[in-house]
């Protein structure tokens, strides 16, 4: 199984445990986890030449106040 699959999987794992929490801090606190996590398998995938830099790239400012 690749890296970026665990990183994936542990992703996945976090959104899980945000649906169960209890409370706002922490569903929020597993949503920043599972964010990280899929960073991380993007950057994983990039590392393994999956991806090209452009796809990983996080959009520009501008770009994200649109989005808003």
């Amino acid at each position: 199984m690749k890296q970026s699959q665990h990183f994936l999987d542990n992703a996945e794992n976090c959104a899980q445990l945000a649906e169960r929490a209890d409370d706002e801090p922490t569903y929020n606190r597993f949503k920043r986890m599972e964010a990280a996590w899929r960073a991380l398998a993007k950057e994983q995938d990039w590392l393994d030449g999956e991806t090209s830099p452009s796809e990983t790239a996080p959009a520009a400012p501008s770009e994200t106040a649109a989005q808003i």
